[in-house]
């Protein structure tokens, strides 16, 4: 059985989550907290408390300030925060001061219990809706990463062009008759993209043209 102790100034908002906590066989509601205060006193007056879920914004003592706190109390209590903040530099910070946990309010009542039993267990858990905001974010930077060095390579006409041959499939010889050039000038600029690109070989060259968006 995992004792939860339930810190939430909104008494209308606590009872909500009590009754979906109530709702699973495995959790146990041990205590309630109207702030961050009153947490620390139910902790320091009560033994085995595995969880505290924190409301992020409380008076007298926040969610945030409260994780340290209760570890002082207890090293092996877990705390997760409940938030309507999605920013980044909320979560940020409550991991760095220990939290196990970090939720928006908005998170349904099945992942809201995986989370509490998932923590117990010694794991930590950022909610699916955060956790998909930053793998977006993490993505489009990856995108913009590359761009960005996609658009510091200065590419000739002539490379583009022959570059696009390769992916073709053409031989050496068969580009210089195609574009009425010396087979020489065509192993130059092979090589010329070769370097540019940082390719091991025309193989890995033509993943990269792929992949930048140079060739379709």
């Amino acid at each position: 059985m995992i004792q939860v102790l339930l810190a939430e100034d909104h008494n209308i908002v606590r009872n909500g989550i009590k009754m979906l906590l109530g709702s699973d066989k495995e959790i146990h509601v041990a205590g309630e907290a109207t702030n961050g205060r009153e947490a620390l006193e139910f902790i320091s007056n009560n033994e085995g408390i595995d969880v505290i879920l924190a409301d992020i914004n409380m008076p007298e003592l926040d969610g945030i300030s409260l994780i340290k706190e209760a570890h002082n109390l207890n090293p092996n209590i877990r705390v997760v925060i409940l938030s309507m903040h999605d920013n980044d530099k909320y979560v940020s910070q409550a991991f760095q001061e220990g939290a196990s946990g970090y939720l928006l309010k908005s998170v349904s009542a099945d992942e809201m219990i995986f989370s509490l039993k998932h923590v117990k267990a010694g794991g930590k858990y950022l909610c699916s809706e955060l956790s998909i905001k930053m793998l977006e974010k993490l993505s489009q930077k990856s995108v913009n990463s590359v761009a960005e060095n996609v658009s510091n390579i200065e590419f000739s006409m002539r490379e583009i062009e022959v570059l696009h041959l390769i992916a073709d499939g053409l031989t050496n010889s068969e580009m210089s008759e195609k574009l009425f050039l010396s087979k020489r000038t065509i192993e130059g600029h092979r090589q010329s993209l070769i370097e540019k690109t940082g390719s091991k070989n025309t193989a890995a060259l033509i993943r990269y043209a792929v992949l930048n968006g140079i060739i379709n």
